[in-house]
């Protein structure tokens, strides 16, 4: 028998890719569209936001241009806390105790995709930064073969 291994291919795109700021604006709508509409129709968050956190971190990555890998980490763990604390806000007025607990219930109840989005795009970024830095063998040391 013989093991095929599976590779994934980065999508190609026509242009060099979407700017850090095309970055923020993407991910924040796309958060804001579906953690919006899930807190409005269901009354919390959960999956489908989880879910679109995983998506728009992926697709900073797989879109934007060389050098956008830190924004694309960043944006999606800050843009899900303001969308839901501003709607906390509009929702439960300022009453500081019910306020706490309703962001705290919001954040935990997407936790698991948090770390993982977080977890992608940190490695992303620290993946690029590492790829970038010159080899000590270019710095003029010399090797062991040689």
């Amino acid at each position: 028998m013989s093991e095929k291994k599976i590779t994934f291919k980065k999508p190609e795109i026509a242009g060099p890719g979407l700017k850090k700021e095309g970055i923020v604006v993407l991910q924040s709508f796309f958060i804001a569209l579906f953690t919006l509409a899930e807190l409005v129709i269901r009354g919390g968050t959960g999956f489908l936001s989880g879910f679109v956190l995983i998506v728009v971190t992926y697709g900073g990555v797989a879109y934007g241009r060389k050098g956008t890998r830190f924004v694309t980490a960043v944006t999606p763990p800050l843009a899900y806390a303001a969308i839901t604390f501003i709607y906390t806000l509009a929702t439960d007025g300022i009453s500081i105790s019910r306020v706490g607990v309703d962001f705290i219930s919001s954040l935990a109840s997407v936790a698991p995709f948090l770390l993982i989005a977080a977890a992608y795009g940190w490695y992303q970024f620290l993946n690029e930064k590492a790829k970038t830095r010159p080899s000590k063998n270019s710095l003029g040391q010399v090797s062991a073969n040689s």
